[in-house]
């Protein structure tokens, strides 16, 4: 199969077909090769409209989804990032081109260890991975310019408004089990957040100290 070409195919059909238009976040996922960061037997399939299973009851986000979301951060190049849910690394890759520095957290080794493999071999490099619970973000190298969830939530942490710097921007997937609203975060200059309501969505549950509960997976983890 000729990756290139399906690259190319994905970002004129998924990508400025769908509506992305900064091009940056177009350049960097024309970039990025994300049959990469699927199993083999998936890679015919990897620049295809959907979302793909990664193991461990995870998924990579459908290519648009990824562009919506990097779109949305408003990255110019040199902000420091936090991304919560490394999952294949994908996300991460792109984000790494688009950034000066990300920070990302995965809470299921086979997932971590696999994405730094696969980053490491792409020779990016301004990736800081460590293995834990994302939900309470990672307060020792805040604030972050940006930050991205790419688990859904029940409500938005606020440790990771927290986290936050002023004039940065979160974007996190709230709501239900099974469905979700992809929201944008602001921090104003008085402390004050603005929230836009960006559109539906549906991605695996964040679960942590600030999330959905990891034993029973329908629970509000309240600690």
């Amino acid at each position: 199969m000729n990756y290139d070409t399906a690259r190319k195919r994905m970002i004129d059909s998924q990508i400025i077909g769908g509506g992305i238009t900064d091009q940056r976040v177009i350049e960097a996922l024309g970039k990025v090769p994300r049959h990469l960061f699927v199993e083999e037997a998936m890679a015919a399939r990897a620049y295809g409209d959907s979302s793909l299973p990664i193991g461990e009851k995870q998924t990579i986000s459908q290519p648009y989804m990824v562009a919506l979301m990097s779109q949305l951060l408003l990255l110019k190049g040199k902000e420091k990032v936090l991304e919560l849910g490394t999952g294949s690394g994908y996300q991460t890759a792109v984000l790494a081109m688009l950034s000066a520095h990300v920070y990302t957290i995965e809470r299921i080794r086979p997932l971590a260890l696999r994405a730094r493999k696969t980053l490491d071999q792409l020779g990016l490099l301004n990736v800081n991975l460590r293995i834990g619970d994302g939900s309470i973000g990672w307060n020792d190298e805040a604030p972050f310019d940006a930050i991205l969830v790419t688990a859904g939530a029940p409500e938005i942490p606020t440790t990771l408004l927290e986290q936050l710097d002023v004039g940065g921007r979160l974007v996190i997937p709230i709501g239900e089990h099974h469905s979700q609203m992809l929201v944008r975060i602001t921090k104003e200059g008085d402390g004050t957040f603005l929230r836009e309501n960006i559109g539906e969505c549906r991605f695996v549950k964040l679960i942590g100290k600030q999330g959905w509960n990891e034993e029973d997976r329908g629970t509000l983890n309240t600690n």
